[in-house]
């Protein structure tokens, strides 16, 4: 008998479907990667085997048997016996998945003083042995810490010891890494995969990070608008998908591609000179003498883990921040507003830098109102070609920002920054919170407007799978300074520094 099956599985939100005729299987100790694009209903999935569809949701057929038992009608106060005990969940976001306000001691303690794990002194001492298990220094210190004083990687860590704190015969991770560096992400999974080879417990990783489903499950379920596609046997899906969509999702996936190296055309003159520039907060110094040409008309990458200084050099490049010293120098702009359109900035977040309260038309033209560039009947022209450039119907001119998809909205944003013709472009983490297939059509955007207008960018990233198809340069920065730089080709086949050498090896590739 399987651990967890699920048969027919129909899930709707306010009468709309979003999961129709999902069946697959979890066997004792298996991983079962659920994969797809946002809106492939793979998270619906998932939290309706856990019960915890949104108040809009319903399971309007199908069964959810664990073991013998059909979850799909129980009632949210019975799945309470079920949730935790014996299936523990990963959320995704540890940030908002964590009570802000509640020692995180006190978090894991209330999951084992609900199911009546033990008395206040016997759960103490769980709650401790838990977050050394998950890997956390100094487990009595940590436990009286809250969440904001604790890095990423170490509030999921909390996260995980909140979900194997029962001993769960299941576990489902929902997006367990997405937000973390390669390195810590690499930690996670091995860490997880470490505790289930302890106890046994089986694993459902939803994902649309095809290079992670690849390298750590035995089998692949693929989604696409709330269907299967495809399933399999991991590594025979890989070797031989049969549907189409996944077809592209591995062409897409950047670890699992093989993409040429991009080579710098040769005598190009320097469109940014970066020299020994140092950043120091209250004391600490965040960017310790960066030193870095960037040669016009190509893409130098500056990479990293979270706090390795690359962000708060992409700040002082466009004048977002002052170097405490060293200087930042890039041909043909002049200063005040002559800068700003000669510089401009892409965010992570394309959600969270358009204003969501404008018209994606009044977006674009803003710079152009800004600058003084045209008069309304050309600033509308140019609009338009700006839209046509980024791949964008024109339809969305009237659009807001909530009406497009994160793949839309980064297209906005880049049309945004080209509007008043700058020569660099600086891309802070541009991509990171793309589907992998979005992710690949941005890339790909990115490549024909450099070889269409000429531009320079400067890319800010802590994936090198990314980096590898982007760049022509690259720079790998640890604790502000940087540790090795040269062409991605040398770089990603001769790595001469031990750092760049544990972010390669990050990478996620196919356990086959």
């Amino acid at each position: 008998m399987s651990l967890l099956e699920v048969r027919d599985l129909a899930v709707s939100y306010d009468g709309r479907r979003a999961v129709e005729g999902v069946s697959f299987t979890v066997e004792p100790g298996e991983v079962v990667a659920v994969v797809g694009e946002s809106g492939s209903g793979k998270s619906t999935t998932a939290h309706a085997v856990i019960g915890l569809l949104p108040s809009n949701g319903a399971v309007d057929a199908g069964r959810i048997l664990l073991g013998d038992a059909d979850l799909a009608s129980w009632s949210s106060k019975r799945m309470e016996s079920v949730r935790g005990a014996q299936i523990g969940l990963i959320p995704q976001d540890p940030s908002s998945s964590l009570d802000p306000v509640k020692t995180v001691g006190a978090q894991i303690a209330e999951v084992l003083r609900i199911h009546k794990r033990g008395d206040r002194r016997a759960i103490r001492s769980r709650v401790v042995d838990l977050l050394a298990r998950v890997g956390l220094p100094d487990p009595e210190a940590r436990a009286r810490q809250y969440p904001h004083e604790l890095s990423g990687g170490m509030r999921q860590r909390v996260l995980i010891a909140i979900a194997i704190a029962l001993e769960p015969r299941l576990i489902i991770a929902d997006e367990p890494t997405s937000a973390l560096d390669v390195t810590v992400q690499r930690r996670i999974l091995d860490l997880i995969d470490d505790l289930r080879a302890e106890s046994g417990t089986a694993l459902l990783l939803v994902t649309h990070d095809l290079g992670v489903a690849a390298a750590r499950s035995d089998r692949l379920v693929v989604m696409k608008g709330g269907r299967i596609e495809e399933q399999g046997r991991t590594a025979e899906v890989l070797a031989s998908p049969a549907a189409d969509y996944t077809k592209r999702l591995l062409n897409d996936a950047p670890s699992l591609s093989a993409s040429p190296f991009r080579d710098p055309p040769p005598g190009s003159e320097p469109a940014i000179v970066v020299r020994d520039l140092v950043k120091e907060f209250k004391g600490f110094r965040a960017v310790d003498g960066v030193s870095f040409e960037v040669a016009r008309g190509t893409t130098h990458a500056l990479v990293g883990e979270s706090g390795s200084g690359k962000t708060t050099t992409a700040r002082m490049v466009v004048r977002f921040a002052e170097p405490t010293s060293g200087t930042v120098t890039i041909a043909g702009a002049g200063e005040g507003r002559g800068f700003r359109r000669h510089v401009q900035l892409v965010h992570q977040n394309p959600y969270g830098s358009l204003d969501p309260r404008q018209p994606i038309g009044d977006i674009v033209e803003e710079p152009l109102r800004n600058f003084r560039l045209g008069d309304r009947a050309e600033r509308r022209a140019r609009v338009l070609d700006l839209l046509d450039r980024v791949a964008l119907p024109r339809d969305v001119l009237t659009r807001r920002p909530r009406e497009l998809s994160g793949g839309q909205r980064q297209r906005v944003a880049i049309a945004r920054a080209l509007a008043a013709g700058p020569e660099v472009v600086v891309l802070d983490e541009a991509v990171s919170a793309l589907d992998v297939t979005v992710q690949a059509q941005i890339l790909d955007l990115l490549e024909q407007l450099q070889r269409d207008l000429g531009l320079t960018y400067l890319f800010i990233s802590h994936d090198l799978a990314v980096v590898r198809q982007i760049s022509h340069t690259v720079s790998v920065m640890n604790k502000g300074t940087i540790v090795e730089s040269g062409t991605t080709r040398r770089v990603f086949t001769d790595p001469r520094h031990e750092y760049t050498r544990e972010l390669l090896a990050a990478i996620p590739e196919p356990a086959i």
